[in-house]
């Protein structure tokens, strides 16, 4: 059972979450999971005036996925950063590269579960996740949420991310604030979650 997480990352937050939800992943026996990142659309000079060029080399060795990756995968978890309530335009570009898969129907009944992030505790997260499930549902796949089982989602006594949509996580205005280990949480509860029910939909095949 392949479970492919596939994140687009300026400053690191989705990769910290992204390898939370791996982690979840690999407590489901049988999982095998990868890590894969977005490819850059950013010119350098752009994320050099965005200090993120530093950020990203603690990533930079992740390989880059490809439609490949879709396809082959049984469950799928995306880690899509917030741009003004929407995804990042670096996920954009590589979701519009899915025709073909769409025209197959490779990816219907495949569950995918998604997290986000932004810069602000309003910044957009629900409507990012709540947008990009609706595009996927155009390729038939089984949207995974976080469900109010995860009680880390329900506490007000700290800043958190995560929604019954998605874990996330809040990063500051710079990417000054790392994800809360509340955050962490949720990504390893939605990522076991997302395999627990992958296994259950390959094994009713």
């Amino acid at each position: 059972m392949k479970i492919n997480i596939l994140f687009y990352s300026m400053y690191g937050h989705m990769f910290q979450m992204a390898k939370a939800a791996q982690e979840g992943v690999n407590e489901v026996p049988g999982a095998e999971s990868r890590i894969l990142r977005i490819p850059e659309t950013l010119p350098l000079e752009v994320l050099e005036d965005m200090g993120a060029v530093e950020a990203q080399k603690q990533f930079a060795d992740i390989p880059e996925a490809g439609m490949e990756d879709l396809a082959e995968a049984d469950g799928l978890i995306f880690g899509i950063p917030t741009r003004y309530g929407r995804m990042s335009a670096q996920w954009a570009n590589f979701l519009d590269q899915s025709g073909q898969l769409w025209l197959k129907g490779t990816l219907i009944d495949k569950p995918v579960a998604l997290m986000s992030s932004s810069a602000t505790q309003h910044g957009g997260q629900e409507s990012t996740l709540i947008s990009t499930g609706a595009s996927l549902m155009h390729h038939g796949m089984l949207v995974v949420g976080l469900p109010y089982s995860f009680q880390g989602q329900m506490g007000v006594d700290e800043i958190v991310g995560g929604s019954p949509y998605g874990a996330s996580t809040i990063a500051g205005g710079q990417g000054e604030r790392l994800p809360s280990e509340r955050d962490l949480a949720g990504a390893r509860f939605q990522g076991k979650r997302l395999a627990e029910i992958t296994r259950k939909l390959s094994s009713a095949k």
